[in-house]
């Protein structure tokens, strides 16, 4: 289908430019939108006869778009998720969940607005844009957290999965002694560590003796 545009589209062109897309794109996208008109001559000429009232339209939303873009950029929005210990979500972070959470933050954003190729589903600080209009994007941070405490760590520059799996080596490589505050207990566990060893060994030996037997 042929369509005139009424907005500059990424990949498509400027306004008032006459492209050919595919017919579902343009009945289930373009036209519902208002972002185009079917290329008839009807419609060529309507648009000829308000290109300039069209420009001057586009001229105002940009520019109200640059001033919003002048205080939303480089802003930081919390995202608190529940996530495992090497920081993959139970669920994701979608583009109405980053749309709600730069709205509440004062900035009025649709869903439809977030470019996100794909829902976050690890913790950490992602780099979203945000299209505020066809010709201005605005790139804002989108801190994926297990709690207030740790967003904050993030945005210091902690990673936070790398201190999870030091936690897990250190847990490893206690001692009875480091652990338990009464010395029989910590006596007892080296004892029982001490003969897991001596029988891990022996198993060993015996092996070794069967082979040479056989």
């Amino acid at each position: 289908m042929e369509i005139i545009l009424l907005e500059r589209i990424q990949k498509l062109g400027q306004m008032g430019d006459i492209v050919r897309v595919k017919d579902g794109y343009a009945r289930n996208h373009l036209l519902p939108a208002g972002k185009a008109l079917r290329a008839t001559e009807a419609n060529k000429k309507r648009f000829e006869e308000q290109r300039t009232q069209l420009e001057a339209r586009n001229l105002e939303l940009k520019s109200e778009a640059e001033a919003i873009a002048a205080r939303l950029r480089g802003e930081s929005f919390i995202a608190i998720r529940q996530a495992g210990e090497t920081g993959q979500l139970y669920g994701s972070v979608s583009t109405r969940d980053i749309a709600e959470l730069i709205t509440s933050g004062g900035f009025s954003v649709q869903r439809s607005q977030v470019r996100l190729d794909k829902a976050i589903k690890t913790i950490g600080l992602q780099e979203v844009a945000v299209s505020l209009h066809p010709e201005v994007d605005v790139i804002v941070t989108v801190n994926v957290a297990r709690s207030e405490d740790e967003a904050e760590r993030q945005a210091r520059g902690e990673d936070v999965t790398l201190e999870t799996f030091e936690d897990e080596e250190d847990d490893a490589s206690l001692q009875p002694e480091e652990v338990f505050e009464d010395e029989a207990l910590a006596d007892a566990a080296s004892e029982e560590s001490a003969e897991e060893e001596s029988g891990a060994a022996e198993a060993l030996a015996d092996g070794g003796e069967s082979e040479k037997s056989a």
